[in-house]
């Protein structure tokens, strides 16, 4: 039916056409990697497993603004910061 190897179940995609129930329900337990002629192609995956990949934990801006090197000022050479340019909008 399929091959376990160990980062997971391995199904070929002719297998997994016919089997796509199963592959399915499977996801449930951990995800399904499908095949096609012997390379990693996709993955099934549970909804659970979908949505903890897909929302970030918490916003970038969060996020530097939590990083040790926050209060940092960065000086890059060549640049000065009270030297701004007019954009038109």
């Amino acid at each position: 039916m399929y091959t376990v190897k160990e980062d997971g179940p391995y199904w070929q995609l002719q297998e997994a056409k016919a089997m796509f129930s199963e592959v399915v329900r499977s996801a449930s337990n951990e995800p399904q990697i499908i095949t096609v002629h012997g390379k990693e192609s996709a993955v099934v995956l549970s909804m659970e497993d979908y949505r903890k990949l897909s929302s970030p934990k918490e916003s970038l801006v969060s996020f530097m603004e939590q990083s040790p090197l926050a209060s940092v000022k960065l000086e890059l050479p060549g640049r000065k910061p009270e030297k701004m340019r007019k954009i038109g909008l």
